[in-house]
């Protein structure tokens, strides 16, 4: 790759000035990391996650279409069922109707919304825990999402409901004498909602977009639904694209977030589906492999990760699974997502990166025992994403 930031970014225009995009050409340029300026990242993560097309001619007209069909999911799944909700609880006719809050019956729409809310408290308490050392995510996004947000509303938004359902769940504690204890659901925790400025009317922070992505995910994958760790699959993808600097597309970041993170589940769901973890395509197949490539790589270092029992799923399980997003800062992040997506046998990459990580330790992982190797897996010690990276890239041409 050439060197200097300039000569890289007119090597990044030229490919994308093309009227179709040479995906071969833009994958080998986009692994040796691709520049924030000018909204390339964007751009190139895009199309690497299929969402755009190779054909330049056809994104506006797909662009469109997609984020007309996601302002439809939000009319159909959080608009619509609040409505429902506000107009339902406000007549005291509503128990006669067939459907009412007690209705057994798994059609009610009323038992969709309460399992809904159980998904939906497990997303939200995920979301506010987004990369807690970065402000980003508590901010006030730009583009609050008129259709939710619109004064004329009178249904509830996603936070609203949480709150709602959190104060009914904790507000009355009944103690054995049957005296009812009221606290203060906002004092009871030190992770309550009490911790986060609550934004003025109109605003919403860009956690509630993360939150909206990841319940509507859910609602649209009743298969896999919402699981632990998805939050940090989304967080940088719509970090990426929330901090574009060509502000019409900032503008949709929600819409092309979701459908990016759809696509990247796509490719990585197994990992996040229980019954599958012993099957080829699921995560303990991967956590082997990640030692079979040390073992062919690094025969003494595997010896002795073996004999302390130190196996695969006490720290290979996170970093596989959320594509090494817990392991290092945001920016390092995305750096090395850049390689991940450019890498055409799709996250193969992924394990070699996994297997530098440890070989760049092995010192360290030879002298120290259990708990200390144990220490340094589960709290990587070198930051420097790059030397990372070039180790991998080693391995990989070693082959």
């Amino acid at each position: 790759a050439r060197g200097s930031a300039p000569l890289r970014i007119a090597d990044f225009q030229e490919v994308l000035g093309e009227p179709t995009v040479a995906l071969a050409k833009l994958r080998q340029l986009c692994f040796s990391g691709i520049p924030f300026d000018g909204g390339l990242r964007c751009l190139c993560w895009k199309i690497l996650l299929n969402y755009l097309p190779l054909e330049k001619a056809l994104w506006s007209s797909l662009l469109k279409k997609q984020r007309d069909l996601y302002s439809q999911f939000l009319k159909e799944m959080i608009i619509q069922p609040g409505i429902a909700k506000a107009n339902l609880g406000v007549s005291r006719e509503d128990v006669t109707l067939e459907d009412h809050p007690l209705n057994p019956s798994p059609d009610s729409r009323w038992n969709t919304y309460f399992k809904d809310n159980e998904v939906l408290l497990q997303i939200d308490k995920d979301v506010r825990r987004l990369y807690p050392d970065m402000a980003f995510f508590q901010r006030p996004t730009d583009y609050p999402c008129l259709l939710i947000l619109d004064p004329q509303n009178e249904f509830e938004t996603l936070r609203r409901r949480v709150e709602q359902t959190t104060l009914k769940s904790q507000t009355v504690a009944r103690n054995r004498s049957g005296v009812t204890n009221v606290s203060s659901p906002l004092k009871s925790t030190p992770s309550s909602l009490s911790e986060y400025e609550v934004l003025p009317n109109g605003c919403e922070a860009h956690w509630e977009v993360v939150e909206r992505i990841l319940f509507i995910y859910a609602k649209l994958n009743p298969g896999i639904a919402y699981v632990q760790g998805m939050n940090e699959i989304v967080g940088p993808l719509y970090y990426t694209f929330a901090t574009d600097p060509n502000s019409e597309w900032k503008e949709h970041a929600e819409a092309d977030t979701f459908f990016c993170f759809t696509n990247l589940m796509a490719e990585i769901r197994d990992n996040f589906i229980k019954s599958l973890d012993d099957s080829q395509c699921g995560i303990t197949y991967k956590m082997e492999k990640v030692y079979s490539t040390l073992k062919e790589k690094d025969m003494e270092l595997y010896l002795k990760l073996q004999e302390q029992n130190i196996k695969p799923q006490f720290f290979a399980f996170r970093w596989l699974t959320l594509l090494l997003s817990q392991e290092f800062l945001l920016p390092d992040v995305i750096r090395i997502w850049d390689s991940l997506f450019a890498d055409d046998k799709r996250f193969d990459f992924l394990l070699l990166v996994c297997c530098a990580m440890l070989t760049l330790i092995r010192d360290q992982l030879l002298e120290g025992d259990f708990t200390l190797n144990m220490r340094l897996l589960q709290d990587y010690p070198i930051s420097d994403v790059h030397l990372i990276l070039k180790k991998a890239k080693e391995l990989q041409d070693s082959k």
